[in-house]
């Protein structure tokens, strides 16, 4: 008789453990053993527990292949599902052989866990290994199915109901409570200073400051003191929620028709817009994109979004201030050119109705497009395309955690027809065609950010830490991504030849990017550097491009005059007929206010159960040099934060969001 010693971890969340009979038969060249109840002395299979078994056979199984796990019911106890994080297998022969599993088992399924080191399909030639492999695919084609969304728009999964989600894609019980939980606590405090449902519009901006006792961070109360200001205005499309919609300008666009006459006395003294454009000191923000999107319709009027243009200046003092807002695309007497010089409602409200669009843009093109709906198609080619034991499997799937249940939540309780945003500006038809129109303008050259920086002229502006930050990052994980797919392909060949990453690519063009040759999105990889560059994408889109939208949306839109979700009335057509009424008959009800601060605390929370870039608690590889790469990826990302850290000690208004400490390995909130 031979022995293989079997190690079985049970997952640390709650309610991992089960009572239920576990049973295991290993699977090898040679045969396979019987049918084995794992059962010591005392409770087995609890969270967080690594139970050691015996499997005896009576000669060796040859070359271990797979693991067969089995669950049955003990006594009359009630169903209680199981999450099997791994299997450690050491054979008579000496070898150690992890079988990851990472998944939950309910009662009668028999799971099959394939172990040793990553392999590529071409490398897999043993039927049993090749049936395994196609077995796999093929019920998760099944398990992970497209639908359309809406025209123009990446596809999604087809479970319209958590309910219908595997089990290991969906959240722990600890952060589904969490979650619950902290939006309750907001809308109970609401409800109970009779907020939630009052139509009334503000008195004053003050009394927003009262809204919550305790949900405020040190950034939103530094905001709802500085909002007005136009350094902190300027300073927030660099370094706010949204970085993405500023460009260098070095010719003003046709429909925008500043004058020298207009800005000269906001520039340094004898200089020109055209001098300061040349040497590259005026930046736009142009929400064209806006432009005919229809909105909400609301006692009888569509809602305001306006298509709004806004010029800065970067003054010898290296602060960024607007310096001219048109607030629709068609210039004419009824759209005028505001100032700083103009009276202060007057330039207010115009900075207003900016923020307003650039919220609507930053919300549905940038984050909900640009990184929730991109993750989705990126999460559901991986389970259709690349079995566990494909080396990009394992990693990428850290990457993809709790992404397909945020995103159906987000689509029942944020975008559907009664959720927040599909009540603000535009309403649900309106989200669709702006996403749709961002879709259609997304390219390849855009989600990486060394050359969307470039390609808007960003590279030497002072003080944009998104910029600085996000560029180190970009190129650590470009590093990591590039010493394994190495590791993985040792030549362009092979990449050639491996049909799984074909199918992979193939479906993320077809599905993520509408088979859209102009976006530059490859359809197939022919080089490693193709995956190399690919890979980086992902992994910054999903966790460094993420949190850097998402992780401000409370610092920033807390205070709601700052980055409102909808505006009441048609922006002003002529100058001098604006007051503090009047902003307050502009700005959002409160209702509309507290129910949108209570929705931006919720998503931007950080929640007890995340797992920072880099942090890889799930052990989905096994070999030397993979484990080495990976413990130099977060050396890499520790110095980085460090960094971070003590640059904004010395910063009145830090920047923290993409520091590796605090972010989020994936699209989960």
């Amino acid at each position: 008789m031979v022995e293989y010693k079997v190690q079985v971890t049970t997952g640390e969340v709650l309610f991992s453990g089960s009572s239920d009979y576990i049973y295991v038969t290993l699977i090898g060249t040679e045969g396979e053993s019987e049918r084995t109840n794992l059962d010591n002395y005392g409770l087995d299979f609890m969270t967080g527990m690594t139970g050691n078994y015996t499997v005896t056979n009576p000669s060796s199984l040859g070359r271990l292949l797979l693991v067969k796990l089995e669950k049955e019911q003990y006594l009359f106890l009630p169903e209680n599902e199981w999450f099997c994080s791994k299997v450690v297998v050491t054979t008579p022969e000496g070898d150690v052989i992890l079988f990851p599993c990472y998944r939950w088992l309910s009662r009668g399924e028999i799971v099959e866990l394939r172990g040793g080191k990553a392999r590529k399909v071409f490398e897999d030639e043993l039927p049993l290994l090749v049936h395994h492999r196609k077995k796999e695919l093929e019920l998760h084609k099944k398990l992970f199915q497209w639908i359309v969304y809406a025209e123009g728009v990446p596809h999604i999964n087809n479970a319209t109901e958590v309910s219908a989600l595997p089990s290991e894609v969906k959240f722990s019980f600890s952060k589904m409570s969490e979650f619950i939980y902290t939006k309750a606590a907001a809308i109970a405090e609401l409800k109970l200073k009779c907020l939630v449902n009052s139509t009334e519009q503000w008195k004053d901006l003050e009394m927003m400051k009262t809204v919550f006792w305790k949900n405020r961070t040190p950034i939103s109360e530094y905001v709802s003191e500085h909002w007005k200001e136009d350094d902190f205005f300027g300073s927030q499309f660099l370094n706010g929620t949204n970085p993405n919609v500023i460009q260098r300008c070095t010719t003003l666009p046709p429909n925008f028709a500043v004058t020298d006459e207009m800005v000269q006395p906001f520039l340094e003294d004898g200089s020109s817009l055209a001098t300061e454009m040349q040497e590259g000191n005026i930046f736009l923000c142009d929400y064209k994109r806006l432009e005919g999107v229809p909105t909400r319709v609301v006692n009888g009027k569509p809602l305001p979004l306006t298509a709004a243009l806004c010029l800065f200046y970067k003054n010898p003092e290296d602060k960024l201030l607007p310096i001219a807002i048109q607030l629709e695309q068609q210039p004419s007497q009824q759209n005028p050119i505001f100032l700083p010089s103009d009276s202060e409602h007057d330039w207010l409200l115009a900075k207003i109705f900016v923020r307003n669009a650039d919220f609507s843009e930053f919300q549905i093109s940038y984050h909900l497009l640009g990184t929730h709906l991109l993750a989705e198609a990126f999460t559901m080619a991986t389970f259709r395309s690349l079995p566990i034991m494909h080396p990009l499997h394992k990693l990428l799937i850290p990457h993809f955690r709790y992404t397909l249940q945020i995103n159906l939540l987000a689509r029942k309780r944020l975008i559907s027809p009664d959720g927040p945003l599909a009540n603000g500006a535009m309403g649900l038809k309106g989200l669709k065609e702006l996403l749709k129109r961002a879709q259609s303008e997304i390219t390849y050259s855009s989600l990486c950010l060394p050359e969307n920086i470039v390609a808007r002229g960003l590279e030497s502006i002072p003080n944009f830490y998104y910029r600085e930050d996000g560029l180190k990052l970009w190129n650590i994980i470009n590093s990591f991504v590039q010493g394994m797919v190495e590791h993985f392909y040792s030549s362009d060949s092979e990449v050639s030849r491996d049909s799984e990453l074909q199918d992979w690519i193939h479906e993320i063009f077809i599905h993520g990017f509408l088979g859209n040759g102009k976006s530059g999105i490859p359809k197939r990889f022919d080089k490693v550097e193709e995956v190399v560059k690919f890979i980086t994408m992902i992994i910054f889109t999903v966790s460094a491009q993420h949190c850097a939208l998402n992780m401000g949306q409370f610092d920033y839109g807390g205070w709601v005059p700052n980055n409102p979700l909808l505006l009441r009335k048609a922006p002003p057509t002529t100058k001098g007929s604006s007051s503090m009424n009047t902003i307050l008959e502009v700005l959002p009800n409160i209702s509309t206010t507290v129910n949108n601060m209570a929705s931006t605390w919720l998503l931007s929370k950080r929640y007890s159960d995340t797992i920072p870039l880099g942090t890889y608690p799930d052990q989905h590889f096994d070999e030397a040099v993979p484990m080495q790469m990976i413990k130099q990826f977060q050396a890499e990302l520790s110095y980085l934060s460090r960094s971070i850290i003590k640059r904004n000690a010395i910063l009145t208004l830090p920047y923290n969001y993409l520091n590796p400490a605090e972010m989020e390995n994936s699209v989960s909130i």
